[in-house]
């Protein structure tokens, strides 16, 4: 069985659900980010700030490739990593693309004042502009769910739905991405 890669904003719940959902299947779960920080034993915010976005994305990107050969695994993605399309293609390879999807307002209610993330700093419309540019790249998810009114229960039920409706068809195009 091919992975299920999460995919979107951040906030938008991918490693909560990723975390419930892996354990509805019995998979292995991992986050991408976790992954980034394990290997160069700094977190994300530390990797932004010590080194740049540069360093963080190249980084990201061989853990991508090294995820996306693996089987029966559940990827929380961090919220950029499929703007770059080689991280896209590489997930989607192996993996059924979900999109999680959440407002803005709803995000910045679940991150708060306890925000981490470097690129959530700054104005409401600055994370605005930037939640609106990297819509096009969710949007190349095989399905969305949209978790701004939903419990991560309500969330990984709709997911383990879908699936369950994917027809061999759909299943096999899914797969030739």
């Amino acid at each position: 069985m091919r992975n299920i890669v999460l995919i979107g904003f951040m906030g938008t719940g991918k490693s909560s659900v990723g975390k419930r959902l892996a354990q509805s299947l019995a998979w292995d779960f991992v986050d991408t980010d976790w992954v980034i920080g394990e290997v160069t034993n700094l977190s994300v915010t530390e990797i932004f700030r010590r080194h740049g976005e540069t360093r963080f994305r190249s980084e990201e990107k061989i853990v991508v490739a090294r995820l996306s050969q693996k089987e029966q695994m559940v990827i929380a993605t961090g919220g950029g990593t499929v703007v770059d399309p080689l991280n896209l293609q590489a997930l989607a390879r192996n993996g059924i693309i979900v999109g999680l999807y959440a407002t803005v307002d709803t995000i910045l209610s679940r991150v708060g004042q306890k925000n981490e993330r470097p690129l959530l700093k700054g104005t409401k419309e600055a994370i605005e502009e930037l939640w609106s540019q990297r819509q096009e790249c969710y949007a190349q998810a095989d399905f969305t769910v949209d978790t701004s009114e939903k419990n991560i229960d309500e969330v990984v039920s709709e997911i383990l739905a879908r699936l369950e409706r994917m027809t061999d068809d759909e299943f096999t195009r899914v797969s030739t991405h």
